[in-house]
């Protein structure tokens, strides 16, 4: 207000003192004059630069995650050029402080605090599941050993974009528990998960992020080049004639993955490629494979032989060597060690049926026979159901052991296996067979 005794509005006041030499040049002479009421709205602003100034993502909500790949660095700052202030390794455990959009500042056990890409991090809930699938899976009975060809990601579900945390280093022993198969997922399939996983960790919707690359995927092809002129009527039926039913627009197979649920020395558990697990069995006893893929084994029981020293006997299940296939196994073989040959022979054999897992080994009394090996494998019967069969080992002999009363059950034959002839049509043909040899030759002139 200039000059006034009416009452002062809250603002700023402009004061003329014409007596007075203004410090600058100007228009007129005038001083400005701050209200009190100015001072806490100064001192706002200058904390709000001061807090944009150290800091330079979202605050962190406290949560917890995980490390999920093998060793990551921790930086001072979000930068081309960084400076190394710690590290973390698989399965470590870190405190979000803060977050960007591909990078988080986190605190570690140790606390050390720095930032780490967040491609590196899983979420506490995928740590749960593990934590879930160990312990259902606790007494689960062990199909075999096995060691890694190479570094494994453990699943917590099968199937190669499932989520992530342990991983196995190259010849980790591993215990194997259970088989599965699945789809493998297509390259479409692939980002569009990847995509979403990584959504989901920076906190984004995974739907817009899904369309995105699904739009990205459905982009129109090129215009093509002009074609050629049409061939003839007669090249039309000639190219027609010789066209190969593999030309057909039939969809093709879609390929499938074999997945074991495994166990390793840590006790931690989760599901890895089949294919990258060899079990861990003599090569005396893989040779006898004949083409087919060892699913599963057990050492039945041992023997001493005095130039070999102490050999296992065992419980081998196979199956085709392909993956895929919706049962365990379709063939049972017992390998014994023969002493005087000081090599191992097939004592049992049983194919073309259809298995699952669990099998399991034991030992049982059979009073005058004494303690003797079993095992325990469970088989389709004809009618459809499942059910369990026991078996114990004589030496070098393997015998179903029934219950009072049991009769044996027809088992259900594995697809692709030649059907069982009777014993009257095994008869015939051993006679027909033999009629023909027997038959006399005629000389021809």
């Amino acid at each position: 207000m200039v000059n006034g005794s009416s009452p002062r509005a809250p603002g700023v006041i402009v004061e003329l003192y014409p007596e007075e030499q203004p410090l600058f040049l100007l228009h007129c002479r005038f001083r400005v004059r701050f209200l009190r009421q100015l001072a806490p709205c100064s001192l706002l602003f200058v904390l709000l630069c001061c807090a944009s100034c150290g800091h330079t993502g979202l605050p962190g909500s406290g949560e917890v995650m995980y490390v999920s790949s093998p060793q990551a660095n921790l930086r001072d700052h979000v930068s081309t050029i960084y400076n190394r202030v710690g590290a973390v390794k698989n399965g470590d455990r870190v405190l979000v402080l803060e977050r960007q959009k591909r990078f988080v500042r986190v605190r570690t056990a140790q606390n050390v605090e720095g930032w780490i890409e967040l491609r590196a991090l899983v979420p506490a809930e995928t740590y749960d599941q593990f934590q879930q699938l160990s312990k259902d899976n606790r007494t689960a009975p062990v199909q075999g050993h096995g060691v890694t060809r190479v570094e494994l990601n453990m699943h917590v579900t099968p199937g190669r974009e499932t989520d992530t945390l342990y991983l196995l280093a190259e010849n980790s022993k591993v215990e194997l528990l259970k088989r599965s198969t699945t789809g493998r997922a297509t390259p479409e399939e692939v980002a569009a998960s990847r995509a979403a996983a990584l959504a989901k960790a920076g906190g984004e919707t995974a739907k817009s992020t899904a369309k995105k690359h699904a739009a990205h995927a459905s982009k129109p092809a090129p215009p093509h080049p002009p074609q050629p002129a049409k061939p003839s009527a007669n090249q039309n039926a000639t190219s027609s004639a010789t066209a190969s039913p593999d030309q057909s627009d039939e969809p093709k197979p879609k390929p499938m993955d074999d997945w074991w649920l495994v166990r390793d020395q840590q006790g931690r558990t989760g599901w890895v490629l089949a294919r990258m697990v060899d079990l861990d069995i003599p090569l005396e006893v893989v040779q006898y494979a004949e083409g087919q893929r060892i699913q599963a084994a057990f050492v039945l029981n041992t023997v001493h032989d005095e130039e070999k020293g102490t050999i296992a006997q065992y419980l081998v299940l196979l199956n085709e060597n392909h993956d895929g296939i919706p049962y365990d196994f379709n063939q049972v073989r017992v390998f014994t060690w023969n002493l005087k040959r000081h090599r191992y022979e097939t004592a049992y054999r049983e194919h073309f049926i259809v298995g699952y897992f669990p099998a399991t080994v034991a030992t049982e009394d059979f009073g005058k026979e004494g303690v003797l090996p079993v095992f325990t494998i469970r088989k389709q019967n004809a009618d459809g159901s499942i059910s369990e069969r026991k078996y114990r080992v004589i030496g070098n002999v393997v015998r179903q052991v029934l219950a009072p009363g049991e009769a044996p059950r027809q088992a259900a034959q594995a697809p692709g296996a030649q059907p069982k002839k009777s014993a009257p049509a095994k008869n015939a043909a051993k006679k027909s067979a033999h009629e023909k040899s027997a038959k006399p030759r005629t000389k021809t002139h």
